[in-house]
């Protein structure tokens, strides 16, 4: 049956109907609910083609999620076929409508907050937008940054030195970067200082001018702490904030900076919030299941509880 027959597959595995092709024509075969859900899937995966893009399984899936969605699935298959949305050395072509708006975001405002679970691309796309700004020479430099202290570790009690001791924290940043750019662009960069790459208490006092700078992980940041770094960005910055507020590490009763910056900034104009949620999940599609399962499980062990019954023999 070759690719297409796997991506029939995978529509029949998720959706209760039986596809048949017949010629140029395609049958799809169920109840009228679950038809039309495929109908407009198809639709929308035809026009992708025409547009020249060749539908991965993975497209298929978040087809398949947006679908059953309220907000389903229209304009995917422009979506999909996108030109990039950012160009230069590196073109930057979202996979989803979220990560579109992310982009669009990104764009338009000199602050963009990405906020989503794992896998749905933000510190994959706040990287990109940097790098694409500096390679077209938007920015002279990138300035990559995570809160130092997380799960309950502190860098003091790491071994080695500064650097073997912030390095695993910006591990995610260095390997966005080796993506995206060949060794030789990469080291380039490096040898000309164009990255600073700093655990975030090393902001205090700085003023980032024509630099593009990351927070990533900011749902571990401190309301004084993102209130510091954000007040860092001099002339011809951007910034981008990313967190996924489900993992939030910091002591209990202690607010997430990035929880506390979303809710006070949301109307500020230059600043954009994108929020992100599974159904963007580019990543393997366990992560999606994985994601799925933590959410249902926060959500039973937050509803009420009926109270314990007990009986005198």
């Amino acid at each position: 049956m070759g690719r297409n027959g796997e991506l029939r597959r995978n529509i029949q595995q998720t959706i209760p109907v039986r596809i048949i092709d017949r010629g140029t024509k395609v049958v799809v075969l169920g109840d009228s609910h679950d038809t039309e859900l495929v109908r407009e899937v198809l639709m929308e995966l035809l026009i992708s083609i025409r547009n020249g893009h060749t539908p991965s399984r993975e497209d298929v899936d978040y087809a398949l999620n947006k679908s059953t969605d309220q907000s389903g699935v229209k304009d995917l298959g422009q979506v999909l076929s996108l030109h990039p949305v950012l160009r230069g050395d590196i073109d930057i072509i979202p996979r989803t409508h979220g990560q579109k708006r992310l982009l669009d975001a990104v764009s338009k405002n000199e602050l963009t907050f990405a906020i989503g679970p794992a896998g749905s691309g933000k510190t994959f796309l706040a990287m990109a937008a940097a790098v694409s700004a500096l390679l077209n020479k938007e920015v002279e430099r990138l300035v990559l940054t995570r809160p130092a202290v997380e799960a309950g570790e502190n860098l003091g009690f790491l071994p080695g030195d500064l650097k073997e001791k912030v390095d695993p924290y910006l591990q995610p940043l260095y390997d966005a970067l080796n993506t995206m750019v060949d060794g030789n662009t990469a080291r380039r960069i490096f040898e000309r200082e164009q990255v600073e790459v700093a655990p975030l208490a090393f902001m205090r006092g700085r003023t980032l001018a024509k630099s593009f700078a990351i927070l990533d992980e900011a749902q571990n940041t401190s309301r004084e702490q993102m209130k510091m770094f954000l007040t860092r960005l001099g002339k011809g910055s951007k910034a981008i904030v990313t967190g996924d507020v489900t993992q939030v590490d910091l002591p209990p009763r202690q607010e997430s900076g990035l929880i506390h910056a979303e809710r006070i900034l949301q109307n500020t104009k230059g600043v954009g919030i994108v929020h992100l949620d599974k159904s963007d999940i580019v990543r393997h599609q366990l992560v999606q299941r994985i994601v799925e399962a933590y959410e249902t499980e926060d959500t039973t062990s937050k509803s009420p509880k009926a109270p314990a019954s007990f009986s005198r023999d």
